[in-house]
């Protein structure tokens, strides 16, 4: 058994919290490592897992070592395997503590996803640093050649028990205070702010199929106040025509994936979230986190090129013009027209799609195994 120190800055909300306490419980529960997870915003972490005590110092929760990442830093001795979550600065004295270990720590970049051409070069290559140490760029991905997803071992067994019986999602919603209706279609909505929204609020409540659109407390919620132009809070609904509208708790890790199980379309944000709609094997959108330059449209170019080899032109046409849209590149509400008359068809692309990423190793024990092999 290897200790490993994981170290987050919370930077984006929720996404590199909910990367990297994924990881450290796969890491911990899969693999019987010794993890320590270091966090620099207690809070954040609490969101996502609300038995945690927010002004801990240390904690044990699901076999991880919650450490608060304080300034100044109290000197600790180096891990084995030392993760720099999403190029976040380590303390410099915790790298001279990798240094004087009698064999240096794997240091490890863990980078943020991304489905671009060059990652596939770039993933596990090293970088020799001025103090002697190899820092190695560790790249998640949706191929062969990257560093994979994050995936639980029991994960698709799970979710194929799950969507197998009709009872199991109709119990899960309405423990959340959900009452589905029949034949109701079941949308999830997690992004950013969003100024597509309204295009895309107006064309499903004009459908002639019945939506209920459930929206855990995020960003996105004070848009869709707007739209209602009514106050909407936790447990709070809101009807127009065929769009029924309800505000679901900001739910724990665990609980986030049997909502996108239970829903036909799931919009998501940032990294987390879109790869756990994947394995939900949903139709899914994705809100990209906006970059100076409009360099995440690039990357969003590239996943829709991915995601869409072999997909027939004009579901790929009708999904791309969406999914732009989404994204600020057109109007969200007629591309969402066009598209949601194919639901069938891009809910079958998208199981394909899981099946394949599943052939895949997955992100954890891509890394037990690379730091197996550097030894």
């Amino acid at each position: 058994m290897a200790s490993w120190d994981i170290f987050c800055s919370v930077v984006d909300n929720y996404g590199d919290i909910g990367v990297t306490w994924r990881l450290a419980r796969q890491l911990a529960g899969e693999h019987r490592q010794q993890v320590r997870l270091w966090v620099d915003d207690l809070a954040a972490f609490v969101r996502i897992c609300p038995a945690a005590d927010g002004g801990a110092v240390s904690q044990q929760q699901s076999g991880v070592e919650v450490r608060l990442w304080a300034r100044p830093w109290q000197d600790t001795p180096a891990a084995d395997v030392v993760i720099e979550a999403f190029a976040c600065e380590m303390p410099a004295v915790y790298i001279e503590a990798m240094i004087r270990r009698q064999r240096p720590s794997l240091w490890l970049n863990l980078e943020y996803l991304s489905a671009e051409s060059w990652v596939e070069s770039c993933h596990a290559l090293p970088s020799l640093q001025a103090n002697g140490l190899q820092k190695y760029f560790y790249f998640p991905g949706f191929t062969a050649e990257t560093g994979g997803l994050l995936r639980e071992g029991d994960l698709i067994a799970r979710r194929d028990a799950f969507q197998a019986d009709p009872s199991a999602s109709l119990r899960f919603l309405q423990g959340l205070g959900v009452h589905p209706l029949p034949r109701e279609r079941r949308i999830s909505l997690f992004a950013y702010e969003n100024a597509a929204l309204d295009g895309w609020l107006d064309a499903l409540a004009a459908s002639p199929a019945s939506t209920l659109l459930l929206v855990p407390e995020s960003r996105v919620l004070a848009d869709v106040v707007s739209w209602a132009g009514a106050s909407l809070a936790v447990g709070d609904q809101y009807r127009r025509d065929s769009l029924r509208i309800q505000v679901l708790p900001f739910v724990r890790q665990e609980d986030y994936d049997p909502l996108l199980w239970s829903c036909d379309v799931n919009a998501v944000r940032g990294e987390d979230s879109f790869v756990r709609a994947q394995w939900a094997g949903r139709p899914f959108v994705w809100h990209i986190y906006q970059q100076d330059e409009d360099v995440h449209l690039e990357k969003l170019d590239a996943f829709l090129d991915l995601f869409g080899e072999g997909m027939g032109e004009s579901l790929r046409a009708d999904l791309r013009s969406f999914w732009m849209a989404w994204n600020g590149q057109g109007n969200a509400g007629e591309a969402w027209q066009r598209l949601a008359g194919r639901l069938p068809e891009w809910a079958a692309w998208s199981g394909d799609w899981q099946r394949r990423l599943e052939e895949q190793t997955d992100l954890a024990a891509g890394l037990v195994r690379f730091y197996t092999n550097w030894l």
